[in-house]
């Protein structure tokens, strides 16, 4: 299936073409931007409404920390030992094969990264209209537009991408923390609610709540991208993850610890824009303008770093199989995989698209993209065990503590996960997972091609 007869050769090659440009801190920054979006301003509110408790409530978030920072060891251990620009692919590769890489990095381009990009773009695209609305269409335009210029800036070169990632960022952060002051020190104490007593709650499904905590939570991985681009790429790649998860973890407890203050957890479980509600009580109108700009600014951070990993794996795609040659090329000058953003582009906007044909595209596209995503992340945490196997002798600079209970643990929350975005799904994700199915048709013409070859010589 390789281009050429060596896979080694062939990944030398290719590392040698990729800077080791990425410091601690941009790599630290990237997770963070790919983490905390505009799901912190989202999925509170579900996770109140299944929470019989505050005290639950609190477990939930503390679990999804848990539950991230076992998965980002596990990652650790595998991009210690195997960096590569090709992050999951390159594990799933040298785990199963390339039949089944294959399948994973179609699966990036066609549904989950692109997938992604495009959510974030609708969030962006209906915050911004209800600032700034241009017509029926306006989400969409948003959208569109924000995917376009995103990914112009990521073309121009590698550093311009990190810098307007950390801009993006720390205006992130610091509007999460403008929030939590507005929340605990600006909010009337006749406008906060009594303390409420748990019979007043619902005794919804906590495993519902952990399920979207851990959406909220999601995106840390996107770092195994990175692993091959940064200074001293072991260390730098280990720390990066576990400062990253610490940080993300802290953040989403103290805006939910605002949250329960000034909303009381009943009123949260009711509210379909807590951000807004929040600043409502504290600030009125401007300060629902305000929530506004601020969650378009998270999505932009996360659409920004999502599209400069997504296009490394399709980078890899073109690299690694000569049926889609033209996405391998990287251009040494700007260090980036230029074409592969363009495709990714593309084919994101063709997602995007989806809101001209139906009324919840949004929602979607979130079906269409999760069984898929949770397939191929189980399928990375299986791959610790089968190259602990197959390459026993590799040099492990990070070894995931506690092994094998650590990547058991991560393996059974990702088949639960996988099993609840089949079963609390519609037609989307049967829609994404028809897609996945679909890359065995250029698997297929692959193979013919590599069988004359053969017979030819």
């Amino acid at each position: 299936m390789e281009k050429i007869a060596s896979s080694n050769v062939q990944d030398d090659t290719a590392h040698s073409k990729i800077k080791n440009s990425l410091s601690l801190n941009d790599a630290v920054v990237l997770i963070v931007g790919l983490v905390i979006g505009a799901g912190i301003f989202r999925t509170p509110s579900v996770v109140a409404a299944n929470s019989s408790s505050p005290e639950l409530f609190f477990l939930a978030w503390i679990g999804g920390g848990a539950v991230s920072l076992i998965g980002a060891l596990c990652y650790a251990e595998l991009t210690t030992a195997f960096p590569n620009a090709g992050g999951d692919y390159y594990f799933i590769r040298k785990a199963f094969g390339k039949k089944v890489s294959f399948l994973f990095v179609w699966s990036r381009l066609s549904v989950i990264q692109t997938g992604s990009i495009a959510i974030l773009a609708y969030v962006f695209g209906d915050y911004l209209a209800v600032i700034f609305n241009v017509g029926a269409l306006s989400s969409i335009l948003y959208a569109a537009t924000i995917v376009i210029i995103l990914t112009a800036i990521n073309l121009a070169n590698i550093r311009f991408g990190t810098l307007t990632q950390k801009v993006f960022t720390t205006v992130e952060v610091g509007g999460i923390l403008l929030v939590v002051v507005a929340g605990l020190f600006f909010t009337p104490d006749d406008a906060k609610p009594l303390q409420e007593a748990s019979s007043g709650l619902s005794s919804g499904s906590f495993g519902l709540a952990m399920v979207f905590v851990l959406l909220t939570f999601g995106g840390w991985n996107e770092a195994a991208y990175i692993s091959a681009e940064t200074h001293s790429g072991s260390r730098t790649m280990a720390k990066a993850l576990i400062v990253s998860i610490l940080i993300i973890t802290s953040v989403y407890l103290l805006i939910n610890y605002t949250f329960v203050q000034v909303l009381g957890l009943e009123n949260m479980g009711q509210s379909d824009a807590i951000a807004s509600d929040l600043m409502y009580t504290a600030f009125g109108n401007t300060g629902s303008k305000l929530i506004g700009a601020l969650v378009a600014v998270s999505a932009v951070t996360s659409i920004n770093a999502t599209i400069f990993t997504g296009a490394r794996s399709t980078y890899a795609l073109g690299r690694d199989y000569s049926i889609f040659a033209p996405l391998g090329k990287w251009n040494s000058q700007t260090s980036v995989p230029t074409t592969a953003f363009i495709v990714q582009a593309i084919v994101s906007l063709l997602l995007i698209s989806l809101g001209l044909l139906t009324r919840d595209g949004f929602e979607t596209v979130i079906e269409y993209t999760a069984p898929v995503f949770w397939f191929f992340f189980l399928l990375v945490g299986i791959s610790i065990f089968v190259l602990r196997k197959k390459e026993p002798s590799a040099k492990r600079p990070f070894k995931v503590p506690l092994y094998p209970v650590t990547p058991i643990l991560f393996c059974l929350t990702c088949a639960y996960l996988l099993y609840s975005s089949i079963m609390h799904t519609g037609i989307g994700a049967l829609v994404g997972i028809a897609v996945l199915l679909v890359g065995f048709i250029p698997l297929y013409f692959q193979n013919i091609k590599n069988k004359k070859s053969i017979h030819i010589h």
